[in-house]
């Protein structure tokens, strides 16, 4: 996703400060439009896409620890978050969870004993069955609710671009102390204050649009920051995870924003918040009231 917060290059030029402006552009004239539409289509369009969304996320995620989705175990990642979203389609919300949580320990307990390095790589493998299949039945869950379903999750999106895009713009033209150099060297303190400016304006017109009036100030602050920093953390979680194994991008799937892992971070640990706090309003309420 966007960088929180790369610091301005030491060069003046337009393309020394954005080099890679153009790329994330047109990458994301590509997929907004597609996920926009779906989340407008409705639950069942919204559910497709999240199939192949899991699908292409848990194929990086497994191809990243280093084994094969053509084979166990590599094979079993997909399969379950699949079968996950399967059961959360049908609201079998317990059921998805359950198995979510049976095939990570499962696959860890499967894997080679411990002390062996490759059984640290199985712990990864398995941890991407919760990493990936709860943002997937969240995000289900969140456009499921007939009532407030569509712009619930339309604002959890605009909410988490405009932290990404606030974030990157931030970085880059004004740098900073930086935010986590042992994780990420080129993200500040700046950016990641920008991303939640914007994440907080951005979350106020998309209510005032939605609801037609003035917006609870209060309540949107607050849940904008819950969630931004949620993302901002995710952000930063996907930069460990790819710094641990020694790799610049999950893949090299999108122009642009490399792999879909690199693009989806925030959204990964953002749904599920997102999801809680929908289930503790109850069914056909707003995330933001």
């Amino acid at each position: 996703m966007p960088a929180l917060a790369d610091a301005p290059p030491r060069h003046g030029s337009l393309v020394a400060r954005w080099p890679d402006l153009r790329k994330r552009i047109l990458s994301a004239a590509l997929l907004g439009p597609a996920a926009l539409l779906c989340i407008w289509l409705g639950a069942e369009a919204w559910a497709a896409l999240m199939a192949a969304a899991v699908a292409l996320l848990a194929w990086e995620w497994v191809r990243l620890c280093g084994f094969s989705t053509r084979r166990l175990p590599g094979l079993a990642v997909p399969i379950l978050v699949l079968g996950a979203g399967t059961l959360a389609v049908e609201a079998a919300w317990g059921w998805a969870l359950g198995l979510l949580v049976l095939g990570f320990l499962g696959l860890w307990a499967l894997g080679p004993p411990a002390g062996q390095r490759q059984s640290r790589l199985g712990f990864w493998l398995a941890f991407g069955v919760l990493y990936i299949g709860l943002a997937g039945v969240a995000l289900i869950h969140l456009r499921g609710d007939a009532a407030v379903g569509r712009w619930n999750v339309l604002f959890l999106f605009l909410l988490v671009w405009a932290s990404d895009i606030g974030a990157y713009v931030a970085g880059r033209r004004f740098g900073g102390p930086k935010l986590a150099p042992a994780i990420s060297p080129n993200k500040t303190w700046t950016g990641a204050a920008g991303g939640l400016v914007s994440a907080f304006l951005v979350a106020l017109l998309a209510v005032a649009a939605i609801e037609g009036g003035a917006p609870p100030v209060g309540r949107v602050a607050l849940l904008a920051l819950l969630l931004g920093v949620t993302a901002q953390a995710g952000d930063l979680f996907e930069s460990w995870i790819k710094r641990r194994f020694q790799v610049k991008d999950s893949s090299a799937l999108i122009p642009g924003h490399g792999g879909l892992l690199d693009r989806l971070d925030a959204v990964l640990t953002a749904a599920p918040v997102a999801a809680l706090l929908g289930v503790l309003l109850g069914p056909g309420a707003a995330l933001w009231h």
